[in-house]
Order: C-alpha cells, then structure tokens, then sequence
C-alpha cells in the first residue's frame, strides 16, 4: 500500500470516528481525559526513556540548547500535561452550545449550534507535549485528529500516541478518533494535505519552513500558528523595576518559544535610566545583544557592561541590530533592542516587523496604555505583564492547539470553541416560502 492509500484509509476512519463522536456524551469524554491524565502520570518513565532517545539524536546532531529544551520531557512537564488534560475535562463541552437562537415573524424557530469541524490534520515540530494537548482538545470538541509530529520527537510522541489511545479504547470509544502519522518520510505531509475530500482542517504549527511549505501545498484550508516575532516596549511612563522584571521573564524564562520576546523598545527618555541595568542582566544571562546605534552610544558610555569574549578580550559594547534581526524569531537567548522617540513609533514598528503574535507595553500611563493596546495588531496584546503568558493553560483554556495569528475564525490561543464551528438548526410548524 503506498502513501496515499494508506492515508486515505486513516482519513476514512477518522471520518467514521468523528461521526460515531456526535452519539459519545460529554460525561463519557471527561471520564475518558482524565483516564488519559491518570495514565500519563502511571507511565511517565516509559515517556521519559522514549524521550531520551529523541534528546540523544538531537544532541548528537549538534542542535541547539533551545531546541533540545523543546524537546525534553521531564517529569515536571508530563505532570503539566497530565494537569492540562485534566483541565480540559473540567471545561464545559463546546459541542450542542446554543449560540444564538431567534423565532422568524413566519414562525420558524432558527438556532445557531455549535458541532465538531470534523477531521483535523495537525502538522507540528519538536514539542512533544502538543501530542497530548491536541489529542485532549480535539477529543473532548468531537473532532478526529490526524497528529504529524517532527520526526526529532517520534520516540516521544508514539509513546505519548499509545498510552492514550489505549485509555480512549478501554472506555469504549473508537480508536480511529486519534491517529498518528509515524512515518519520516517527507512526502508524507505532501499526501496530507493533498486530501482536501478527506480532511476538513489544517493546523501547521512550526518554524516558518514548515508553514510556508504547508501554505502552498495545502488543498485543505489552514489556520496558521506563524512565528512570534514578540515585543516588549519599555513606555517613558514605565516603572523601571517592573520594566527589568517583565523582560527578564519574557527573554529568559524560556527563549525558545513562540511566546519568548525577541525584540524590546525603549523610550528615548527611559533608555539612559533602563538599559545599562537591564542589558547588563541580560549579557549575565547569557543573552547576545543586538541594538540600534543609539543602544550602542548608551552601552559604549557605560562600563558596567565590560564583558569577555570567547577569545578572551575584553570589550564593550553591542552588536549593531540589522534589518533582518528586528524581522528573526531568535528561539534563542538572542535579542534584538531598539530605542524609540515615542509610542507611535513603537507601535509602527511592531505593526511592521512584528507577526501579530503577542506584544506588550509596560506603563504607568493609562491613555499609552489604551492607545497601545487599541493599535498594535496581535493576536495578544499587554499591559504590564510578559508575554510569556500566551498560553491556553495560563488563559484558563485547558491546553491549546496552537497561537493564532491568522485573524478568520480563530486568533490566539486556540482551545475547544475555536475547534468547532457551527450550522443552523431550524423548527419549523409546515412554513413554505411563497
């Protein structure tokens, strides 16, 4: 059976899983998530030794430190997945909601309801722990789900893959809900998403490679989860401690994720008070520097930011920032750092480079803070907090799919409502249209 065979028969199961979905009561789907979150925890250490194979391959092939921190599962992390699905069956079952509903002056009854999309094909990289937070969001939404992992995670996602299809098998559920594509072979993504008759959704999550590749092969329409190219502005209003603490945390607390930031703007009037301290902390993080000639005067005027290179030479100063640093989504403890004359362009410069991800400004102005979060075009936007926040368990959603940055059904986080979309059910008493 070649490639397009196979995934045909996958894509026709999962189809006739879906439908058998509709019948499976939201009762039945929470016992099921949380059999799985049980069973996560039960089976943690065959997790972690799929895992460390994975690590050993990536570590082997000279990958970066930010992207083995991707991949790596530890206990800590499967107890965060197991808590996520958890969560998701604590969620109120989007599917059956009575959107709208509104009598015609001609009698008929018409309710917007929401069902299940159907069958959704998600194209991932590295993480393994989406494996887990797709399955539990698309499960619980009705959906069946065709899951395509990076082949760096394989060991970790089949482990995954397994010990949930079982649980989802013991409670009587078919099996065919979830699936995973465990080749390597490239063409696979090709034959996917060629299968527009088949499949009724495209997630590709990944670095910008993937989704443009999935762009323009895709039959199938796609919502993207694009790059975060995010920022964090530092306002001439700012308080300055907080400032330094919230772009601590969006830079260091975990770089090699979309919700990272990657570029911070400063205040022309802040940046003398702001960034010899705040550089400073970061260069003792291990973060490399890119700025704005302007950056560099004030870094070259202080001393406090003498550093060593490999080589051994003492020297000061930054690397200046190009073009392409301010348009580069590091995944790295790499920034890039821009002094701004005012709000507006602050806000011009992230509707320009930025890739509508998640954006924040710190102040303690009110009327920047609203001008701010009125006119940056994210899919996510602060006041007074890192970044690091976009997520669909910090936002209470249980887990995500994935951040959105397409703005057509779904921006943001994407959990169980934007899993689903609707039809109209209409109650009619013998009407004809004359």
């Amino acid at each position: 059976m070649g490639l397009k065979e196979e995934f045909i028969n996958i894509a026709e199961k999962a189809a006739s899983a879906s439908r058998f979905m509709l019948t499976v009561s939201s009762a039945t789907k929470n016992k099921a998530l949380k059999g799985m979150a049980l069973a996560l925890i039960r089976k943690k250490d065959s997790i972690i030794r799929a895992n460390k194979k994975d690590i050993a391959k990536a570590a082997a092939a000279k990958l970066s430190s930010a992207f083995i921190d991707r991949l790596t599962l530890s206990a800590k992390r499967i107890r965060e997945m197991s808590d996520s699905l958890v969560e998701i069956s604590k969620l109120n079952d989007p599917v059956g909601e009575v959107i709208k509903a509104w009598r015609r002056p001609n009698g008929l009854w018409i309710h917007k309801v929401r069902v299940p999309i159907g069958v959704i094909a998600i194209i991932y990289e590295s993480r393994p722990n989406v494996t887990s937070d797709c399955i539990g969001l698309c499960f619980k939404s009705g959906n069946s789900v065709i899951l395509r992992g990076g082949s760096e995670a394989l060991n970790s996602n089949i482990a995954i893959y397994q010990i949930l299809k079982d649980v989802i098998k013991k409670h009587g559920i078919s099996e065919n809900i979830i699936n995973l594509v465990a080749t390597t072979d490239r063409r696979a993504v090709d034959v996917l998403l060629k299968l527009n008759n088949y499949i009724d959704l495209v997630i590709p999550r990944g670095g910008e490679g993937l989704i443009n590749r999935v762009i323009s092969l895709s039959r199938i329409p796609l919502i993207k989860h694009y790059k975060g190219i995010c920022h964090v502005y530092v306002d001439e209003w700012a308080d300055l401690n907080m400032a330094e603490d919230i772009c601590y945390n969006a830079k260091v607390q975990r770089p090699g994720v979309c919700n990272a930031m990657e570029s911070m703007l400063v205040h022309r009037d802040a940046a003398a008070r702001f960034l010899p301290q705040m550089l400073k902390k970061f260069k003792e993080a291990g973060v490399e520097i890119r700025g704005c000639s302007m950056t560099q005067r004030i870094v070259n005027g202080s001393t406090a930011l003498t550093i060593d290179t490999e080589q051994g030479r003492s020297v000061k100063g930054i690397r200046l920032a190009t073009e392409k640093d301010y348009r580069t989504e590091y995944l790295d403890l790499i920034l890039s750092v821009k002094v701004v004359n005012d709000l507006n362009e602050a806000i011009r410069h992230i509707n320009h480079y930025g890739s509508h991800h998640s954006d924040s400004i710190v102040t303690e102005n009110y009327e920047n803070a609203l001008e701010f979060l009125r006119k940056v075009d994210s899919a996510c936007v602060y006041v007074n907090a890192s970044t690091r926040f976009t997520d669909g368990y910090q936002f209470g959603l249980g887990a995500e799919i994935g951040i959105s940055t397409d703005k057509l059904h779904a921006r943001g986080p994407m959990a169980l409502e934007e899993l689903t979309t609707y039809k109209y059910m209409v109650f009619g008493s013998g009407q004809v249209r004359e």
